[in-house]
């Protein structure tokens, strides 16, 4: 019988350390993935407010158009330095959004990292745009 135990013993003690290894392991990438997903959020985070300064520089944008077109009755921004100030920082701004995507596009391929994952720890709705001319529908039924 104490033959059985000191087996037993010794199997146990060799199964615990197995696991304690195994569990170090699975640790050093949940460890590993938790920090690409707080990089992405970060980067997440960064292109929501790239796209309300975009959101504005339309709305700056649209506001001195409107300006122009009903107040001077001119429609052409020819030499207009304020027009093409607002459509080049919209373009810089696109840009930038655009990179922050490819970026996290790379942290995803670079870790093995799918958007099932990023979804489940990241839980940011996107903003949606309305593109010119596009009507708030949500806005016209509460008023209803």
């Amino acid at each position: 019988m104490s033959k059985l135990w000191d087996d037993l013993k010794e199997n146990m003690k060799e199964w615990s350390s197995a696991a304690v290894e195994k569990a170090e392991e699975v640790s050093k990438v949940a460890v590993a993935k938790t920090e690409e997903l707080t990089k992405i959020s970060k980067i997440k985070l960064e292109i929501l407010q790239l796209q309300r300064d975009r959101r504005r520089e339309r709305e700056a944008l649209g506001k001195l158009v409107y300006g122009q077109a009903k107040d001077d009755n001119m429609v052409n921004f020819t030499g207009n330095a304020e027009f093409f100030t607002h459509v080049e920082n919209i373009d810089e701004i696109s840009t930038a959004i655009a990179e922050k995507d490819n970026e996290i596009d790379r942290i995803k391929s670079e870790y093995n990292i799918n958007d099932s994952d990023v979804s489940k720890a990241i839980d940011v709705e996107p903003v949606v745009e309305e593109s010119p001319g596009e009507a708030n529908t949500e806005e016209k039924t509460e008023s209803d």
